[in-house]
């Protein structure tokens, strides 16, 4: 495989013979999982990566000309909400699935705050059949740690996990556990089934009616603040308790400097901790609410510059394993009302590539092949999901292409999620997908979702 190449990217159908597939040909080959980051071709052949190298013979599939583009792992995503069951006017697993396939993605962990909430085995093995029946990424979903997310009794943690979903991540996400003994007791039960215990840190008693990160700016705009000490000290707590026991714990989307100092001294001492942050919590700052802007109202709220900061050097180092996008889709009208009363969350499925490559890469934070570890392989691994995340010959063909030079605007009406809240409506990016293969199939071409009517 040689060097880098720079052009523009063509494609050039070719009659298919007896064997279906694609040949990328001439991009940049970067995957983190092996080492590999050179140009040449990739053959995607009966739904798998048969062969990667230099001037390989299509034969009779079609050819399509990456040079100038980068090939990699499909990306996968740690943290997205789907509003199905209960909410579907808001996002349905499938619309999830298109914003998905149109932002990069093969797989996508879903949270469990669904109505009814995913604490079954019976709700989890719904989200797992509508997602394979959307056929567009791997739906994996979370279940949820405590029955109802209230914190009290344990979830059905055996049974999801034994189940045709199989879960392994478990969590309340949108709400902390504040029993420090639950938080124990579910610890050790999911020893038994290699569970992860993934945790949104807020301590409640500290955070409870706040609306943005508390200090200057919070007192500047007259609202009450969340301290960066509601998120540090239940973290600290799990950490503690992992240790204990010796469960894995993940850490979701962290925001605060504090919490990154955590993780890193943790991961020092062979606590099993890994840990995400969000696009979010690493383009803005609390400055994104002096205009009192509902689609900047998130959870973990946007903090100050010097936590923002820490975040961006926690991924540089390694400390901060993924980049997961939170995506959080509410309807318009429950966020276009007073900044108070909108509940939290954006989407950011369509965006998150865009916005790593714009501010960590492109800023000279991460390296192009940090960048794929930390939105590809790291999640894929956390997760146990051996067939995302390489471009391993012989495994399916879950593959992103992207162009990692080419500049664009945000607009919120060419989603393909069925929401639009995002503070990034207007905003230039540069960096954007052109080809998705799950599984070997295109899902996106050149853009565009392939074969979707939306």
């Amino acid at each position: 495989m040689s060097g880098s190449q720079q052009a523009r990217s063509t494609s050039t159908p070719f009659a298919l013979g007896g064997m279906s597939g694609y040949l990328l040909k001439g991009g940049r080959v970067v995957d983190p999982s092996s080492g590999v980051d050179a140009v040449g071709d990739l053959l995607i052949a009966d739904r798998v990566i048969a062969e990667i190298g230099d001037s390989i013979d299509p034969g009779s599939i079609e050819v399509i000309d990456v040079s100038g583009l980068v090939v990699a792992p499909g990306l996968v995503d740690m943290h997205t909400h789907v509003r199905e069951p209960g909410r579907e006017d808001e996002e349905t697993i499938a619309s999830a699935a298109r914003a998905a396939a149109a932002g990069g993605y093969t797989a996508i962990c879903t949270m469990p705050n669904t109505d009814p909430v995913a604490d079954t085995a019976s709700v989890v093995e719904k989200v797992w059949a509508l997602g394979r029946e959307a056929g567009l990424v791997q739906v994996v979903p979370a279940g949820a740690l405590s029955k109802g997310l209230v914190g009290e009794s344990m979830a059905d943690i055996g049974e999801m996990a034994r189940s045709v979903a199989r879960v392994r991540l478990f969590t309340d996400d949108g709400k902390g556990v504040q029993s420090a003994l639950f938080a124990r007791r579910a610890m050790e039960y999911l020893i038994a089934f290699d569970g992860i215990y993934a945790e949104h840190c807020e301590d409640e008693s500290l955070a409870l009616g706040g609306q943005m990160h508390e200090g200057e700016r919070s007192i500047a705009l007259g609202m009450r603040g969340i301290p960066a000490e509601a998120e540090e000290l239940m973290a600290a707590r799990d950490v503690a308790l992992s240790r204990l026991t010796g469960c894995r714990l993940h850490l979701l989307h962290i925001s605060t400097a504090g919490t990154v100092e955590l993780v890193r001294r943790a991961k020092s001492e062979g606590v099993p901790v890994t840990c995400e942050a969000t696009p979010h919590h690493f383009t803005l700052t609390d400055e994104a609410l002096e205009g009192y802007d509902p689609n900047a109202k998130v959870n973990p709220p946007l903090r100050s510059e010097d936590h923002r900061d820490a975040v961006i050097a926690g991924l540089a180092d390694g400390t901060i394993d993924a980049i997961a996008t939170d995506h959080a889709p509410h309807a318009i009208e429950e966020k276009d009302i007073e900044f108070q009363y909108a509940p939290p969350g954006l989407v950011g499925l369509e965006t998150s590539l865009a916005l790593t490559l714009t501010e960590l890469f492109h800023k000279g934070h991460l390296s192009l092949s940090d960048a794929i570890e930390r939105l590809s392989c790291a999640p894929a691994r956390i997760l146990g999901l051996p067939d995302h995340g390489t471009l391993a010959v012989g495994g399916p063909a879950n593959v992103v292409v992207f162009d990692p030079d080419a500049s664009w605007e945000v607009d919120p009406h060419l989603f393909h999620s069925l929401s639009r809240n995002t503070p990034f409506g207007g905003r230039k990016v540069t960096g954007r997908v052109v080809h998705t293969f799950f599984n070997g199939n295109p899902t996106t071409r050149d853009s565009e979702l392939v074969g979707v009517s939306v």
